[in-house]
């Protein structure tokens, strides 16, 4: 007999984009290790993409469990009236805030706790109490942001006593912008309030990295596993197509936001541009995904326009296409010290395309550990433009000699399959 567990998501296909493939993924292998998903979301949830590829993902047979909620982004957007490739992208990540935009973080951090998804707890409470009344289920799992999700896990905790797992896909207070909400006393200690009750409250509580589990454990009793973000390899070609030798492609796939600006890489690319016209014309900088337009402004200030191609969101797919047919993966992380403990998704795909890549944040964060550990690339500090510029200068000759076969890392490890396999022991 398959075990069941509810899984609880605000993110689900046809949403596209990062903080959707976590639990996609988990429910395509859960059957193999002996339990079967039925997911909860949103029938209308706010949508800032679409990836109906992601669909193929999801078994055909599975029960997805939909009802509507009713949450104030719609007023938000209207409010700020954004339409270009770059409006999907949280204000809070924005290192320039328009007074509007500081009116709604305020806002937003203060009247909605612990996030504007806050009104569909108790309606989602209700229906999946009734729903359990006539439906067994052996483990529930909340998974957040937003971490509304696990309200409604530790109320259904608290009337029927099924077992709850909390995953957090990203910490809770010690989030990078956390302290930039503009919170008053009384809410930060809300959200603090909040948080420790979901720890101390869960029956076990699930971390994507080591920092971040560390952090957590020391704070509860409860048991709190790592489980990290990871890859599927049905995602990648065996066998990839040979590089192009008529360009040399920087990739940079998903959220891009101000606040991992990394304005020496430019500066690096522009001059070798203004040195070398071979360069100059072969360069590619492949942005898919939401760019920050002040992303975009740093490359143009640098006459870097043509050399940019601005994607937009991409299907799944043509994404890990895109990351297999790179020269050089760019991996920016925030300038923020909490940041440091963070695996941005992107990571692990960038893992399973084997290509090089390219780290800019802090050389002894989590991310950096991770790429000298795989043998998959490099992590420069923001501020170190020689190292930076002697590996374009190499990566650049290895492409001029047709030298830059795939990166041979130890990634197996990471495997959505392997990853789903731990997941089960923990359910």
């Amino acid at each position: 007999m398959m075990k069941k567990v509810l899984i609880i998501s605000y993110y689900w296909p046809p949403t596209g984009g990062s903080g959707v493939q976590r639990w996609v993924k988990f429910c395509k292998y859960l059957r193999r290790y002996g339990w079967e998903p039925v997911v909860y979301t949103p029938e209308n949830p706010e949508r800032l993409a679409s990836d109906e590829s992601l669909m193929s993902d999801v078994p055909s047979d599975m029960t997805v469990l939909r009802t509507r909620i009713r949450e104030p982004y719609a007023l938000y957007r209207k409010f700020f009236g954004a339409s270009d490739k770059g409006a999907g992208v949280n204000p809070l990540n924005q290192q320039k805030k328009t007074l509007k935009q500081k009116l709604a973080v305020l806002i937003r951090g203060n009247l909605f706790v612990p996030d504007p998804r806050a009104g569909w707890v108790s309606p989602s409470v209700k229906y999946l109490t009734g729903y359990l009344k006539d439906n067994h289920v052996d483990t529930i799992v909340t998974t957040g942001p937003p971490h509304s999700m696990h309200l409604i896990g530790m109320q259904l905790k608290q009337r029927t006593g099924v077992r709850w797992v909390a995953d957090f896909r990203d910490p809770w207070t010690e989030m990078h912008y956390f302290k930039h909400m503009g919170l008053l006393p009384w809410t930060e200690s809300r959200h603090r309030r909040l948080e420790q009750k979901v720890l101390d409250g869960a029956d076990a509580v699930i971390a994507v990295s080591e920092p971040v589990r560390a952090d957590f454990q020391a704070r509860t009793a409860t048991p709190v596993h790592l489980i990290t973000n990871g890859f599927d390899t049905d995602d990648f070609s065996a066998s990839p197509a040979p590089l192009p030798r008529d360009s040399f492609s920087i990739v940079h796939t998903g959220l891009f936001a101000s606040d991992g600006n990394p304005l020496n890489l430019w500066d690096v690319l522009a001059r070798k541009c203004g040195e070398d016209r071979m360069f100059r014309e072969q360069l590619r900088i492949r942005l898919a995904g939401k760019t920050d337009t002040e992303i975009l402004q740093a490359l143009r200030d640098r006459g870097l326009a043509d050399n940019v191609e601005d994607l937009g969101y991409l299907p799944h797919f043509r994404t890990n296409a895109l990351q297999q047919n790179a020269n050089v993966l760019l991996l920016p992380l925030r300038k923020e010290p909490e940041y440091a403990k963070a695996l941005p998704g992107k990571i692990f795909e960038y893992l399973a395309a084997r290509r090089p890549v390219l780290g800019i944040g802090d050389e002894n964060g989590a991310a950096a550990s991770l790429l000298r550990d795989a043998g998959a690339g490099v992590m420069y500090g923001w501020e170190r433009t020689e190292p930076l510029r002697n590996w374009i200068d190499s990566a650049w000759e290895r492409h001029l000699a047709a030298a830059d076969g795939p990166v041979d890392g130890n990634i197996d490890k990471y495997s959505r399959a392997l990853l789903t396999e731990k997941l089960s022991e923990v359910l």
